[in-house]
């Protein structure tokens, strides 16, 4: 059993990938859309998890600090149901702070261009899926 950790936003995903025994997160890559266009989105994305034979996906919830739901909330809760509508399962981890995190991780290890090429987006799917690893496996 292997895990994808996903970390949506409106125009990139960022995906990390367990390794075969389930102890080590590594970023996997990063897929750019065009604005909200979770269509495309969903088949490349498919393609993958069908590749690296993954049977669940760790999909980010991006909570407000008072603990409500707000409208990037929504487009992973929507997004969940399209992957689950083809037959993948889907667990929903708290994501909050989770670009913040991987920010301060970059600037405490000399990374320059911190935005460039997805490294936030690629770190934050790390962190959502070490985060479900860590409490569940």
């Amino acid at each position: 059993m292997r895990y994808l950790g996903l970390d949506l936003g409106t125009t990139s995903l960022g995906i990390a990938i367990s390794d075969k025994t389930n102890t080590l997160v590594s970023p996997y890559k990063l897929i750019k859309f065009r604005s909200e266009d979770y269509d495309t989105l969903l088949t490349e994305l498919l393609k993958i998890i069908e590749e690296e034979k993954i049977d669940t996906v760790v999909l980010g919830l991006p909570k407000n600090m008072d603990n409500t739901l707000g409208f990037a909330a929504q487009r992973s809760l929507h997004f969940k149901d399209m992957l689950e509508s083809k037959g993948i399962k889907v667990i929903l981890e708290d994501e909050r702070l989770t670009t913040v995190e991987a920010i301060n991780i970059m600037k405490n290890n000399g990374v320059k261009n911190i935005n460039r090429q997805g490294k936030t987006d690629m770190l934050s799917a790390v962190l959502i899926l070490e985060s479900y690893l860590k409490r569940s496996i």
